[in-house]
C-alpha cells in the first residue's frame, strides 16, 4: 500500500513581497493547514473577529495581500518508485515550491493537485514553500484578459475557480480568503496504483451490479491484478503489463436498496477496490466507499398543465421536501463533521428529505455526503456556478472541465446524489436581468450548461440525472424560469409582493423561494455590541446585506401586523412572519401535488450571524421558522387551502403507507365557543394528496375578527392541527393574552407548561433570551382557552438557577401574536 505523510504541522505564514499600507503583519506568524490566512491572523490575535460588529470592513487588505506558507520536514528514507506531493486543496492562486524547485502553480481551490517529487525528496531537512498570490488580483487580470462580464455583485467572482460566496453576497461576508484548505501530504508508492475509481452502481429487479472501472498511475510496466469485493461477491481481473485501466463488474443478488428517508432503510454496502500483484501475495494500493443500490430518474413529461418535474427513486415518485445549503462558515475548514452531523440532523428534524448544494459555494465534503447518505438525504449538487455571465475563454475553460471530471468521479459513489444542476440563476439572468445587451455576442456560459458539463457527466456518470440550470424550463425555447415547466424560482415574493402572492403560482417545481428574518436574541447579541439594539443601529444594519433588506421585512409586515414599537417585537414579528410565510408557500404547494412535486426552501443554513433568509442562524440556533417547516414539512400535513371559492381540507400523505384518519373540524370564537363541527373521514394512498371541501356552516364565519377554523385528527395524534384565521392579524380581535405558566425541574433541564386563559397564538418560548446555550423542544403553538402546551428547554449551563424566574412567563422571553397587536 502507499504510504503517506500527512504536512500538516510546522507551518508558519507571512506576507509575501511588499505591504504599501503597513497594515499586514511582519514576520512569520504559526499556520494551521488545513486553514486558511484570516483563521491563522485570528489564532495569532493580529485580527478581530470578522463576524463581530463590523470588523469584515476593516480586513478586505487580507485578500489583496499575498501570503507565503513554509514548512520544513524530515521525509525519513524512502523506499518507493514514486514520491509524490499531493494537495487536496489550495486555495487558490497558488506557486508551489519544494527544495528550491518550483513544481507548478494552480488556480483552482476545486481541484486536487499531485506533483512528482521524487527525484527531489531528502531524507532529512525538506523545505515546502506555497505562494499564494491575491484572488482579487489574479480575477481581475482575467477580467481584463477576456473581458467585463455582468454578475449580480460587483466582485469578480466569475473570473477564478473560487468559492463565489467568498467575494460576499447578500447573506455572507466579504472575506476572501487564502491557505492550504484540505490535507496536503507526500505519497509514496511502487509499481502501480489507483489514480481513479469509479463505480457504476445499477439494480434491475432484485438484483445489483457493480461496474468498477479503474484508472492507473505506473512507475513502471508488469502485470498486475485487481480485486474487486461487494456483499460477499468477490471478483478479480489481471491487468496486462502495459494496461492503465481496468474493468470488473460483480453482480449481487437479492440486494437490499437505498431508499430516501421516511421511505425505508438507506441501506449501503462495503465497496473494497484492491490492486495488487499478479500472485495476489501484495498489496499496492487500495480503495473503499460505501455505495447504495438505487435507481434515479427524472420524469419530465408533457402533460395538459405544461410537463412534469417529478424526481422517482426506485420507481417511486418522490415529493422532495428540500432546503438550500450554503456553507456552513465562511471559513470552511471550521466545518468539522459534527457540525456537519448537527446541521443535517436539524435538517432531517424538519422533515426535510433533500438538500440542494447551491452553485455559489463549494462541492461539499466527503463527510457531508457519507452522512446525507446514512440519513436517507437525496442531494442535489449544482457545479459552480452562480449569478453571473461566465466566460467560455481560457484559462477559465480548460479549469472547468478538469474541475467538473474530477468532482463527478470524487461524488458519484454517493447514493444520496440524485442530480447534477449545471448553475445557479445564470440562465435566468441571461434571459431576464438585461445581460444580453451587455454581453453584446461574448460568451457567458451558456456551453459549459448545455455541452461541456452534460458531456461529462453522460460520459462518467450516466446513471444520474443532469438539469442544466436551476431554474431551468427544460426547453430553450421556452422562457427559463416558466412555473409551468421544470424548475423554478420565486422572488417577487420577498423582494416586491407580499406572501400571500404564493398562492398564484401552481407551478411544477420550485427551487428557490424564500422569506427573511433576523438571527436568534444570542446569536445577535454575541455578533453585535450596539446599545442599544435597534432595527437600523449600525451593527445590525451591517449584518444585513440584502439589499434595501430591512425596508423588504417592513413592507412585508404591512397587512399582517402593526408597525413594531420596540426592538423587541420588531425581532419577534420579522421572525413570526418569515414562518407564516414560508409555510404559507410550502403547503399551497404541497397542496398541489401531483401538479407540484417539490419545494426547496432558501435556505436552511448561513455561514456567520446575519439577518437572512435562514432557517438555522450562523450560531447553529433555530429560528421560529425551523419549527414551522417542521410542520409543514412533515410526511403527513393536513392543511385547509381555498378551492373554487371556498374552503377544502386538503391531506397530503408523502409516506409509503395508506393514511387512515378521522379529522374533526370545528369552527370556533377566540373564547373558545363552538360554531359549527364536523367529523372528516380521511383515507389517503400512499403518496397522495385528498381534497375534501367543507360546508358553508363550516367556511363561513359569524364574526370574521373573531373566529377561526381549527382542523385535529382525533385518530393520529402525530398529527399536526391546522388552522385557518379568517382575517389577517392586524385585523383579528385578538384578546390580551392570558397565561397560567408553571415551571419545573426535569430530568435534563425544565419543563414549561403553560395553560391558555384565553386564545394564544403562535406561543413561542425563547429560552436564549435567559441562557444563550438553552434551547427548546416546541415553537409557535397555537392554544385555545383551557388547553395546554408543554416545553422542554435543555442544554443551558444555569437553568437550574433560573427555574425560579418569572421571566420564563413575561416578554420578551414568552410570546405569542396577540402582543404584537398592543
Amino acid at each position: 500500500m502507499p504510504a503517506v505523510r500527512p504536512l500538516h504541522s510546522g507551518w508558519t505564514v507571512r506576507v509575501a513581497g511588499d505591504d504599501p499600507d503597513g497594515v499586514a503583519p511582519t514576520g512569520p506568524l504559526p499556520a494551521s493547514v488545513p486553514g486558511c490566512v484570516h483563521t491563522d491572523l485570528l489564532a495569532a490575535g493580529l485580527i478581530p473577529d470578522p463576524y463581530l460588529d463590523d470588523n469584515e470592513r476593516r480586513l478586505a487588505w487580507i485578500g489583496r495581500t499575498p501570503w507565503l506558507y513554509e514548512t520544513t520536514f524530515d521525509a525519513g528514507p524512502v523506499d518507493a518508485d514514486r514520491v509524490q506531493l499531493v494537495a487536496e486543496g489550495l486555495d487558490t492562486i497558488a506557486s508551489v515550491t519544494f527544495n528550491g524547485v518550483e513544481l507548478g502553480r494552480t488556480a483552482n481551490m476545486h481541484r486536487e493537485y499531485r506533483f512528482d517529487v521524487t527525484d527531489h525528496v531528502r531524507a532529512t531537512g525538506n523545505q515546502l514553500s506555497i505562494r499564494f498570490d491575491s484572488a482579487y488580483a489574479y480575477a481581475e487580470a482575467v477580467r481584463d484578459q477576456v473581458g467585463a462580464r455582468p454578475n449580480a455583485y460587483d466582485e469578480p467572482f466569475q473570473y477564478i475557480r473560487k468559492m463565489a460566496c467568498n467575494f460576499g453576497w447578500d447573506w455572507g461576508p466579504t472575506l476572501v480568503t487564502a491557505g492550504v484548505w484540505r490535507p496536503i501530504g507526500l505519497h509514496m508508492w511502487s509499481m502501480a496504483r489507483l489514480a481513479r475509481v469509479r463505480p457504476l452502481v445499477t439494480v434491475d429487479g432484485g438484483t445489483g451490479r457493480v461496474e468498477v472501472r479503474a484508472d492507473l498511475e505506473r512507475a513502471r510496466t508488469g502485470a498486475l491484478r485487481l480485486r474487486v469485493a461487494v456483499a460477499g461477491q468477490t471478483m478479480t481481473v489481471d491487468v496486462p503489463a502495459d494496461a492503465t485501466q481496468a474493468t470488473a463488474v460483480l453482480e449481487v443478488p437479492d440486494v437490499t436498496l437505498w431508499w430516501p428517508r421516511g421511505l425505508g432503510d438507506a441501506h449501503r454496502y462495503e465497496l473494497a477496490v484492491t490492486l495488487e500483484d499478479p500472485a495476489g501475495a501484495t498489496t499496492l494500493d487500495g480503495w473503499r466507499g460505501r455505495i447504495g443500490f438505487r435507481t434515479v430518474e427524472l420524469d419530465t413529461t408533457p402533460d395538459a398543465d405544461g410537463s412534469r418535474f417529478a424526481l422517482r427513486v426506485n420507481g417511486t415518485p418522490i415529493f422532495v421536501r428540500g432546503v438550500n445549503w450554503i456553507p456552513d462558515d465562511a471559513f470552511v475548514t471550521r466545518v468539522t463533521r459534527e457540525r456537519y452531523a448537527e446541521r443535517l440532523e436539524q435538517a432531517c428534524a424538519a422533515g426535510v428529505n433533500y438538500l440542494r448544494v447551491w452553485g455559489g459555494g463549494r462541492y461539499e465534503s466527503d463527510d457531508f455526503y457519507d452522512l446525507a447518505d446514512e440519513l436517507g438525504l437525496m442531494v442535489g449538487q449544482d457545479f459552480l456556478f452562480a449569478c453571473a455571465a461566465y466566460p467560455e475563454e481560457e484559462p477559465l475553460r480548460s479549469e472547468v472541465a478538469a474541475e467538473a471530471r474530477e468532482q463527478v468521479v470524487r461524488l458519484m459513489t454517493h447514493p444520496s446524489l440524485v442530480m447534477w444542476v449545471g448553475n445557479n440563476e445564470n440562465i435566468w439572468g441571461f434571459h431576464d436581468w438585461g445581460w444580453r445587451e451587455a454581453l453584446d455576442g461574448r460568451s457567458w456560459g451558456e456551453g459549459y450548461y448545455l455541452d461541456v458539463l452534460p458531456g461529462i457527466v453522460a460520459e462518467l456518470d450516466p446513471g444520474r440525472p443532469y438539469w442544466p440550470g436551476s431554474p431551468w424550463s427544460g426547453n430553450s425555447s421556452l422562457h427559463p424560469n416558466d412555473p409551468d415547466h421544470g424548475t423554478t424560482h420565486i422572488w417577487d415574493v420577498w423582494n416586491t409582493h407580499d406572501y400571500r402572492h404564493y398562492r398564484g403560482y401552481r407551478p411544477r417545481f420550485v427551487a428557490e423561494f424564500g422569506f427573511q428574518a433576523p438571527p436568534a436574541f444570542a446569536t445577535l447579541r454575541r455578533a453585535v455590541s450596539d446599545d442599544p439594539l435597534t432595527p437600523t443601529s449600525p451593527g445590525i444594519a451591517h449584518h444585513q446585506k440584502a439589499i434595501d433588506g430591512n425596508a423588504k421585512l417592513a413592507r412585508g409586515l404591512e397587512g399582517h401586523f402593526p408597525a413594531p414599537a420596540t426592538f423587541d417585537d420588531w425581532h419577534w414579528a420579522t421572525q413570526l412572519n418569515q414562518a407564516r410565510a414560508i409555510s404559507f408557500g410550502v403547503e399551497h404547494f404541497r397542496s398541489l401535488r401531483p401538479l407540484c412535486m417539490g419545494t426547496i426552501v432558501w435556505q436552511l443554513n448561513d455561514n456567520w450571524p446575519v439577518t437572512s433568509w435562514s432557517a438555522v442562524d450562523g450560531d447553529g440556533r433555530r429560528k421560529p421558522l425551523w419549527y414551522a417547516l417542521r410542520r409543514s414539512y412533515a410526511q403527513r400535513l393536513l392543511t385547509l387551502q381555498p378551492r373554487d371559492g371556498r374552503l377544502a381540507l386538503v391531506a397530503v400523505n408523502d409516506s409509503s403507507t395508506p393514511w387512515i384518519a378521522e379529522i374533526e373540524v370545528r369552527r370556533v370564537t377566540f373564547a373558545g365557543d363552538p360554531r359549527a363541527k364536523a367529523t372528516i373521514p380521511l383515507e389517503v394512498p400512499a403518496g397522495g394528496a385528498l381534497t375534501v371541501p367543507l360546508s358553508t356552516e363550516l367556511s363561513t364565519a359569524d364574526e370574521p375578527a373573531a373566529e377561526l377554523i381549527v382542523a385535529d385528527s382525533s385518530t393520529d395524534t402525530d398529527t399536526e392541527r391546522a388552522l385557518w384565521c379568517f382575517a389577517e392579524d392586524v385585523d383579528l380581535r385578538y384578546p390580551p393574552a392570558v397565561t397560567d405558566v408553571a415551571v419545573r425541574r426535569g430530568e435534563t433541564g425544565l419543563v414549561i407548561e403553560v395553560t391558555a386563559g384565553t386564545l394564544l397564538r403562535d406561543l413561542t418560548l425563547f429560552a436564549d433570551r435567559l441562557d444563550p446555550a438553552a434551547t427548546v423542544d416546541r415553537q409557535l403553538v397555537t392554544l385555545l382557552p383551557g388547553e395546554s402546551a408543554t416545553f422542554r428547554v435543555r442544554g443551558g449551563r444555569s437553568l437550574e438557577a433560573l427555574a425560579e424566574s418569572p421571566a420564563w412567563a413575561a416578554s420578551p422571553v414568552l410570546r405569542c401574536a396577540n402582543d404584537l397587536m398592543r
